[in-house]
């Protein structure tokens, strides 16, 4: 098995993406919403792609990366509280609100942390298991703070404005859950994803 996707595979991820931004702003009735929900994937895939000779990630991370940004880009199109498969899972589980954004919120955990817990490792900047673990899962948090925190300035700077894409939908703990969501997503990477990752990151090194 290789030990990373193939420049064709990632490629094609990236190309997907490209297509999915530029079709959903033709779309998107908010495009300023969109804009900045979609600006992390705007950022990141072409960091990526300079990045992957140098410095090739595990396959597992690339395509976690790839459907992060997937669900990044369908709630700056839809703006989260409004996305349509949100609204069906809403109605099957009998919810008060459009859950799509935690599902957002998830990934923002999960994804941050399997990248820094292949940081730690590949680096050998941490080798206990347990110190790994806490390090991953606060780094996880970390981010979602920030993300709070970037939501907050928004919310200051555009008023009224800024209601799509804070997307709270009248939950005064959103905040709360959001960061909840992303450490539930950092627990899964330590908990279910971690040996898968250890031996992607094992080939990796050979």
């Amino acid at each position: 098995m290789q030990s990373t996707l193939s420049p064709r595979l990632l490629a094609c991820g990236a190309a997907l993406l490209l297509a999915l931004i530029i079709l959903t702003g033709i779309a998107t009735a908010d495009r300023a919403t969109w804009l900045m929900e979609v600006t992390p994937v705007i950022i990141v895939v072409p960091l990526l792609w300079a990045t992957v000779q140098r410095y090739p990630l595990t396959p597992l991370l690339y395509v976690l990366i790839f459907f992060h940004a997937v669900i990044l880009i369908v709630g700056g199109m839809y703006t989260y509280a409004k996305v349509p498969v949100g609204f069906e899972v809403q109605s099957w589980l009998g919810l008060d609100r459009n859950p799509y954004d935690k599902l957002g919120h998830f990934f923002q955990g999960l994804v941050p942390a399997l990248a820094a817990r292949e940081i730690l490792l590949r680096g050998a900047i941490v080798r206990g298991r347990r110190m790994l673990a806490f390090i991953v899962c606060c780094t996880a948090l970390a981010i979602s703070a920030l993300y709070e925190l970037i939501e907050w300035w928004a919310a200051l700077a555009l008023g009224q404005g800024a209601d799509d894409f804070l997307g709270t939908q009248g939950d005064p703990w959103d905040t709360q859950s959001d960061m909840f969501c992303a450490l539930l997503g950092a627990l899964f990477t330590v908990v279910v994803l971690g040996k898968w990752h250890s031996r992607q990151i094992a080939r990796l090194r050979r």
